[in-house]
């Protein structure tokens, strides 16, 4: 638990209602729209989508526009956000709160005059009755409803009544202008391919009719066909494409909107003199200017500097700078935070002497003098040649040797002011030893945004400090493939650093078998032919241990299945190695392994499969 001079406060997620807390500049754009909503009344049935991704400000953009339109002569709002609902209960839950927004005096007059209409006076006379009485009428509505759905000329009939209902509501000669019912759908986005159905069935089917206009926030990109609706029908797919007239998308906040939002939010939570200039440009830009993101970030320091004892020895600037790391550089802080034993070599060592050796190598004319001694160390450390006359082209065989992200985050500034900073604390040195032996686990871990089927990957026990529960970024679904049955020999000379995926593939009904070498995974193949082979690469002194066995293994013909090699580091060169010996690829965290693991097993034509929800975390 760190200490601070004053209070840290937890920031909540609600939507913006009024223009005074309105941080990002979605005033103006809910003004303008709420004016264009009232000067098409005429134009009624339409639907407006509020597009835009996860965390970027739907919501508050349409509680901004229902603000506005409160202000303006009959108009009348009703919220319905379809999240709440499944299936065919948000069919009946959008009508009926639609339906629930008429007045009642025009209900009973409809009632007498249409009374030899039975479909619609079922439908009249219990909604007469929820507006009038007791909640009990709602087993009536409910009663109506079942009858309704299984009635074909029933519902047409609805359907006509609800297109008459509603015109004489908007045209009433009581009322000038004409009365305009403005429904906000929310979260569409979030829901099942089965509710968005139901929601749209409800709009396009049952109330598209004059005087009501939609408002549907949601990600569109989501709900195409390789979202949500990936399954969907041709038929169906040409209805989803006439439920929206227009789009609105809403623009990413420009950067000085979102750096003074980041510092609103520093405020508010009491963190504000922790970000420098720096840090507050890296959260910007990092975070793709996502509020969402952002907050969510700003929350998870809160309770990890105020909750874990493991801050109480570090100053909370660790705290924050640890957090944007495993968050905004994942694979390193992978790296950085394997446990002993994971992989050879200090990644933190390792990446600030490249570097400096980038630099000397890129620098015009010969490297100096003094200089010599560091560049030709390390090169030689990972066999690569040094090439007086041509230093560039040494860097570039230097690089294959290094993991993967190295040559992206050397021209990071952020990250590499990020990191210098950590570095630059006091026991710095003291924080990376303990995540990397096991210190205590965090309390809570800044998540990516969830994505449609999305969920958690198995995480490598250890990976992100030795039982931190801290997780990376995810990879996109892996194809449908069972693990029951399969048979998969995990060769490994630290065991233990994978017992959160053994344990997690075994639930999934995989038979794991470990061995600790060579010798053992050997004897385990002659006993019994694994369905699939994992493997690290360097073992004790070995570097290219686990390539040289699988190689051996090949080459005598005594296992020819798919491999995966699983290592703390993934360079160029592990990658050419493992593909030329026929292996499925080489993986550094959970979700890539899983990834590689069901592609093996999974037939060409399988759709992408839904994580189960009980993998590690």
């Amino acid at each position: 638990m760190v200490s601070f001079a004053q209070r840290l406060a937890l920031l909540n997620d609600e939507p913006v209602d009024t223009a005074g807390a309105d941080l990002l500049g979605a005033g103006r754009a809910a003004r303008q729209l709420a004016d264009l909503l009232i000067a098409s009344r005429a134009a009624t049935p339409f639907t407006l989508a509020v597009d835009a991704g996860w965390g970027m400000g739907k919501s508050s953009l349409m509680r901004l526009v229902d603000t506005e339109l409160a202000a303006a002569p009959e108009v009348h709002t009703v919220w319905y956000n379809a999240w709440t609902s499944t299936g065919a209960d948000a069919l009946e839950g959008l009508i009926k709160s639609v339906l629930m927004r008429f007045d009642r005096r025009l209900l009973r007059r409809a009632l007498h005059r249409v009374s030899e209409q039975r479909a619609l006076l079922r439908v009249l006379r219990a909604l007469a009755t929820v507006a009038a009485g007791p909640l009990g009428a709602a087993g009536l509505v409910d009663q109506l409803w079942s009858n309704l759905s299984v009635n074909p000329q029933a519902r047409n009939e609805m359907r006509d009544a609800i297109h008459d209902l509603a015109q004489e509501w908007a045209e009433n000669a009581a009322h000038s202008p004409r009365r305009l019912l403005v429904v906000f759908i929310d979260d569409l986005d979030r829901c099942s391919e089965e509710t968005v159905l139901a929601v749209c069935e409800a709009v396009k089917v049952y109330l598209d009719v004059p005087g009501l206009a939609f408002v549907i926030g949601c990600d569109r990109s989501a709900m195409g066909p390789s979202g949500l609706l990936r399954d969907l029908s041709p038929a169906g797919s040409v209805f989803m494409e006439k439920i929206f007239q227009t789009s609105y998308r809403i623009p990413v906040a420009d950067g000085q909107g979102v750096r003074e939002y980041i510092e609103w939010c520093a405020r508010t939570a009491g963190i504000e003199r922790l970000l420098d200039a720096p840090l507050v440009e890296l959260l910007a830009e990092r975070s793709a200017r996502n509020p969402r993101r952002i907050k969510r970030l700003v929350n998870g320091f809160v309770l990890e500097a105020t909750l874990n004892p493991m801050w109480s020895e570090h100053p909370p600037e660790a705290v924050l700078r640890t957090l944007l790391l495993q968050y905004f550089y994942a694979d390193f802080y992978r790296m950085m935070t394997s446990p002993p034993g994971a992989d050879s070599g200090d990644v933190i060592a390792d990446f600030r002497t490249y570097r400096r050796v980038r630099t000397l190598l890129r620098s015009p004319g010969s490297v100096p003098e003094e200089e010599r001694p560091l560049v030709n160390a390390f090169l030689e450390q990972r066999d690569v040649a040094p090439d007086p006359g041509d230093p560039r082209a040494a860097l570039t065989r230097l690089e294959r040797e290094l993991p993967t992200v190295f040559p992206e985050m050397v021209t990071d500034p952020g990250f590499n002011s990020l990191l210098d900073g950590l570095l630059g604390l006091p026991r710095s040195g003291e924080l990376v030893r303990r995540l990397r032996e096991g210190a205590p686990a965090l309390v809570i871990s800044p998540q990516r945004e969830p994505d449609p089927g999305d969920g958690v990957p198995p995480v490598r026990a250890g990976a992100y400090g030795a039982g931190t529960g801290m997780t990376p970024y995810g990879s996109p679904p892996a194809p449908a493939a069972s693990l029951v049955g399969r048979t998969i020999l995990w060769v490994d000379d630290n065991p233990q650093n994978n017992a959160s995926l053994v344990a997690w593939f075994r639930r999934e009904g995989a038979t794991v078998e470990i061995a600790v070498d060579s010798r053992a995974a050997d004897a385990a193949i002659a006993a019994r032919t694994p369905s699939l082979m994992i493997s690290d690469i360097a073992r004790g002194s070995d570097g290219r241990a686990g390539f040289l066995h699988v190689e051996a293994l090949r080459r005598e013909g005594r296992y020819t299945g798919p491999v995966v090699f699983y290592a703390g580091r993934v360079t160029p060169v592990r990658q050419d190695t493992a593909r030329d010996l026929g292996a499925l690829g080489v993986a550094a965290d959970g979700t890539e392994l899983e990834r590689l693991i069901r592609g093996a097993f999974a037939e060409p034509s399988a759709p992408p499969v839904r994580p189960s929800a009980d993998r590690p975390r």
